[in-house]
């Protein structure tokens, strides 16, 4: 697998990246093995899972590795009011 980091020099914060091809079966679920090595490493060594970018998708199955439970049901709260018929990203990080 070919991994680059792109990042902000000033504070700290890299993104790595996996150059995979999505149409390559086996390859592609390597990518997706390593990613989750990078994360937890990541998160063993304090670090966090987003920065600027939020969780998205790929990291939404870390969330509740890395956040307190009463956090969580607070940010579920306040989609709730903001957002009280769902339709907004509906089936995505709290469902």
């Amino acid at each position: 697998l070919e991994i680059v980091v792109l990042g902000h020099a000033g504070d700290g914060n890299l993104h790595p990246a996996i150059l995979t091809d999505i149409n390559n079966k086996e390859h592609y679920d390597r990518a997706l093995k390593a990613m989750d090595a990078i994360i937890e490493g990541a998160v063993e060594f304090g670090g966090v899972l987003s920065g600027e970018h939020g969780i998205g998708l790929e990291k939404q199955k870390f969330m509740k590795k890395v956040t307190e439970p009463a956090v969580i049901n607070m940010m579920k709260n306040i989609k709730a009011l903001i957002d009280p018929n769902n339709i907004m990203n509906p089936g995505k990080i709290w469902e």
